[in-house]
């Protein structure tokens, strides 16, 4: 452990001692300074040093030659200082290369959605087909607000809709907010958070009258799906979502009590639905399957339908309803209610809202209703 008054010119000659495989020259003037001299006739600058607890570390400077002597001896001295003052620079380079890449993160991600969720299939998709892509092998500490900010400014012009620039953004914040919460390595702040949400004006008023529900009724009871037309039965008359409903459970039902127990929904809340008659009716007439605890199962896998697509698009067509989503089913069920005379509070119950501002977008209809009520009243007056 030769001690020396280490210099450029010392380390350009230093070589390793005949037999050894490696030598060490330790610095007089800086404490923890080596250069470490290998027989294979390489040389490395080193700085050692013991941490708080007294246990020898070393962390590597830089090989001999890629910087200069003068730049190795200042950052020795820049870490003696560190350790002076109770740092560890070791411990920092530990903890930088313990940060992950998105990519790991999003496994994290996706695997945490896959045990709390039954419909983990939407994150899979905005995580593989935008997320991974784009932030997959940057670290999680050179992700910043800034740079995502910038990003989904230019997805939102290059005429990506704005409600799926809104999916990415949502599940991007995701990921950060269960970083945070495992308190992972790299990860001090949300850098989605800061990003000002735009608004999104993209509700639909589109509502069935009777004669079309009928129309549609009868295309989905045509259909190849056998379990069509029990869905949109059910959904026109619940007003419930279409996952919802397709990973209903038949231990979430109580018949006798009539109402429908929804354990988690987009809202992250449970809630009961009310069963109405005509509901209870189309549920009384659905086919049951041994061993089988799916209200509206695929027949053939006995599991839930990933999707319906396909045959909803070819019913709707046959009804000659073009552009109608399944969602305005959910729509068409509020439009029922309140042509109905059932106020706005009690639709909100119903549909699960989170807040009252959900329900406001009914307000029109409900106003029609309370147009012909002060109507029948005048007339009843005589005036």
């Amino acid at each position: 452990m030769p001690k020396v008054k280490l210099d450029a010119h010392i380390c350009l000659i230093a070589t390793c001692r005949p037999g050894r495989k490696r030598d060490d020259l330790y610095d007089t003037g800086t404490i923890g300074f080596v250069l470490e001299c290998q027989s294979s006739g390489t040389k490395t600058y080193v700085f050692r040093y013991q941490d708080q607890y007294g246990k020898l570390k070393q962390r590597r400077i830089a090989p001999y030659g890629d910087i200069s002597f003068a730049e190795a001896q200042k950052i020795a001295r820049k870490w003696r200082a560190e350790v002076i003052m109770g740092g560890d620079p070791a411990a920092k380079k530990a903890e930088k290369k313990a940060v992950l890449t998105y990519n790991e993160l999003a496994d994290q991600h996706l695997a945490y959605v896959k045990t709390y969720s039954r419909n983990p299939f939407n994150t899979d998709s905005i995580l593989r087909v935008h997320l991974r892509p784009k932030w997959g092998g940057k670290r999680l500490d050179e992700i910043t607000t800034p740079d995502v900010a910038k990003w989904l400014g230019e997805l939102r012009h290059s005429g990506k809709a704005p409600a799926t620039v809104e999916k990415i953004r949502v599940t991007f914040n995701r990921s950060f907010e269960l970083a945070l919460r495992w308190q992972t390595p790299g990860v001090k702040v949300n850098p989605v958070r800061g990003i000002q949400r735009p608004k999104i004006a993209n509700a639909r008023d589109r509502f069935l009258s009777s004669t079309e529900a009928a129309r549609l009724l009868a295309a989905a009871d045509a259909s190849l799906n056998p379990q069509l037309g029990n869905i949109v039965r059910l959904l026109l008359l619940t007003g419930a979502r279409k996952r919802e409903l397709l990973d209903a459970q038949w231990e979430n039902f109580d018949l006798d009590r009539r109402a429908w127990f929804i354990p988690t929904s987009k809202t992250g809340k449970s809630r009961y639905v009310p069963l109405s008659q005509a509901a209870l009716d189309v549920i009384d007439k659905l086919p049951r399957f041994k061993r089988c605890p799916w209200v509206v199962p695929n027949p053939e896998t006995r599991r839930p339908y990933t999707d319906i697509k396909h045959p909803w698009e070819t019913a709707r067509e046959a009804a000659g309803l073009d552009g109608l989503h399944i969602h305005d089913l959910r729509h068409s069920a509020a439009s029922f209610m309140i042509n109905a005379g059932i106020d706005l509070f009690a639709v909100g119950k119903v549909l699960g809202h989170a807040d009252h501002q959900s329900t406001m977008r009914y307000a029109h209809l409900a106003n029609d209703t309370l147009l012909a009520a002060v109507e029948a009243g005048a007339a009843k007056m005589h005036l």
